[in-house]
């Protein structure tokens, strides 16, 4: 295959091109010392939580369960360090409410090396357990989705899948994690990608990866294999490129029907960094102890991709990377786009944080007036669904939460952040959008 042969330049309708931030992108990832306690919420995942395996005073070792899954749609949660079991508590998480979490205190002489593992022979697994493997594993969907791996690889019967899309994009500002997972672990990535496959039965898979990345995309094409199951695509850089249903659009020319998933077209969307862990977990029969989060922004003295024990605390891990005074910045979890901002930083980082953003309060822009909306359209040109987020703003201002699912469609907004981008009134559009579908969900419940 040709270089030139790996561009693909269809892509979505709408999206706007922020500015890239991505000054990490060229340095190779680090790792980051364990804390002196690590907090592990019991809910890291979409679904229902996992269930303590262990009590206070117990002793653990890395890499071993520690919580079990309750229930198809829940994964465990294993030790990130040899400790003790301190305590089983409610502890404050990003999200805001308090949640039952494991206390782990860390042994001083914790090494890095995993002392729990159960392998199973991948040679001769079937899709049934390989799935079950994946799940045993903790794995949820790394790019902050967190939805459990396994259930997004289960497919129904009548469904078939051909085609196993690999999101490489990562379109949002600042973030380069999974930048660096391609560019460091290309080989890993092809293992997990060709479990995937075998999973949920597809023949081929296509990795995508926006054209702001070529040398991701040359380290990939040098490890695809001979056979030409999994190939790789450079496309459009835009946000929301990332987006599973505007990547399938891009890669494939297939629109996903409103209110569908991709399996209805015969597809899965995976995160490479997802694939990548599984590549690395799944051979070595091991469980989901560690991720790669982007540590930067102005505020950041040591800005970069690390390797961080899932549970370290927000403070240590600001501390190691330099960022004075942190209880004077602006903390933001994920990208800046479809990021959230954090108001204490005794949370931890959990399964789904790809990305801490650190930006001194002085240099951002002070509050801003909201104006009311001029009718002017800018939100219509870039919403990559189609949405008309003017109409549903106004909708939301007045309550009309209903009217908002019934007649526009809220439920296909994906809460990109596009409208309130280019909004020129400064409406809070995005926010706006995730109260009323958190009232439109208590009501069906």
């Amino acid at each position: 295959m040709s270089f030139l042969s790996i561009f693909h330049r269809n892509t979505f309708a709408r999206g706007v091109h922020p500015d890239a931030h991505k000054s990490t992108a060229g340095s190779p990832i680090r790792r980051m010392p364990f804390a002196s306690r690590m907090i592990l919420p019991l809910a890291q995942h979409i679904g229902k939580p996992a269930v303590p395996l262990v009590r206070a005073g117990e002793e653990v070792v890395r890499g071993q369960p520690i919580a079990k899954a309750d229930g198809f749609l829940s994964v465990p949660i294993h030790a990130p360090a040899d400790g003790v079991i301190e305590a089983i508590e409610l502890k404050a998480s990003a999200r805001g409410p308090w949640v039952e979490s494991i206390v782990l205190r860390v042994y001083e002489a914790s090494i890095q090396q995993v002392g729990w593992a159960n392998p199973i022979d991948l040679a001769t697994a079937t899709s049934h357990d390989i799935i079950q493997a994946i799940q045993d594993s903790g794995m949820v969907g790394l790019g902050g989705a967190t939805f459990p791996s396994h259930a997004k690889l289960t497919v129904p019967a009548e469904h078939k899948i051909h085609t196993l899309i690999v999101n490489g994009c990562e379109c949002e500002p600042y973030l380069t994690c999974d930048h660096r997972l391609m560019l460091e672990y290309p080989d890993d990535l092809m293992v997990g990608t060709r479990l995937a496959m075998r999973a949920i039965g597809a023949e081929r898979a296509i990795i995508g990866v926006e054209d702001n990345k070529l040398d991701a995309v040359e380290a990939i094409r040098k490890c695809l294999p001979a056979d030409g199951s999994i190939t790789v695509r450079a496309v459009p850089t835009k946000y929301p490129q990332g987006a599973e249903k505007m990547l399938i659009k891009s890669l494939l020319n297939v629109e996903v029907p409103p209110g569908k998933l991709p399996m209805h077209v015969g597809v899965v969307v995976n995160n490479v960094g997802t694939l990548a862990q599984l590549g690395q977990l799944l051979p070595a029969g091991e469980g989901l102890t560690e991720r790669v989060v982007t540590v930067t922004g102005p505020g950041i003295r040591k800005p970069g991709d690390y390797w961080v024990p899932i549970g370290t605390p927000m403070r240590t891990v600001l501390e190691w990377a330099g960022a004075a005074n942190s209880d004077e910045r602006e903390i933001v979890l994920g990208g800046p786009m479809m990021g959230q901002a954090v108001a204490s930083l005794d949370v931890p980082v959990t399964k789904g944080v790809s990305g801490i953003l650190v930006f001194d309060k002085l240099q951002l822009e002070g509050p801003r007036r909201v104006w009311p909306c001029i009718k002017c359209g800018e939100c219509v040109k870039v919403c990559p669904m189609g949405l008309n987020p003017s109409m549903l703003g106004m909708l939301a201002a007045q309550r009309e939460y209903e009217e908002m699912g019934s007649s526009f469609h809220l439920g296909d907004c994906f809460e990109c952040g596009c409208c309130t981008y280019v909004c020129p009134s400064h409406i809070p559009l995005v926010q706006q959008f995730r109260v009323a579908k958190g009232i439109l969900r208590g009501k069906s419940t």
